[in-house]
């Protein structure tokens, strides 16, 4: 055996037996905590930085659809009332389905545009542009 089929072998050794996960994109999880009958996700800016949104887009979705008061407070999103971080997780997924992922290819690589007074989400990755059916 050469020395090339040797280093093939010791490098396949090193790789990890399965890979977790194969998508190229995750929907963040929510960290956070509740202090008397507040709710703080501490990582709330890291989560709109991954999504590529507009903070304030997505806390005026999330405080529709929780329906309770919010602020963003430097990093920290502070929710008026005791929210159980699974149900934060599924708004937000729910958020990514409606308005980052691209309806055809299925990729994050979104924009939000306004054409005329109808919201659509224009891909660039496929091209393809769709009417948003949710409301912010």
């Amino acid at each position: 055996m050469n020395e090339y089929e040797e280093l093939v072998k010791r490098a396949q050794g090193l790789l990890p037996k399965q890979v977790n996960s194969k998508e190229r994109f995750e929907i963040p999880k929510t960290i956070g905590r509740t202090e008397g009958n507040k709710t703080i996700i501490t990582n709330f800016l890291q989560i709109v930085n991954k999504l590529r949104r507009d903070p304030k887009q997505i806390l005026k979705y999330l405080q529709r659809e929780l329906a309770t008061p919010g602020s963003v407070d430097g990093q920290n999103l502070v929710l008026g009332r005791k929210i159980s971080p699974r149900i934060i997780n599924e708004k937000i997924t729910r958020y990514v389905s409606d308005f980052v992922l691209c309806k055809n290819c299925k990729k994050p690589d979104t924009q939000l545009i306004k054409e005329e007074r109808v919201l659509m989400l224009k891909c660039t990755a496929c091209g393809a542009k769709n009417t948003v059916k949710a409301k912010i």
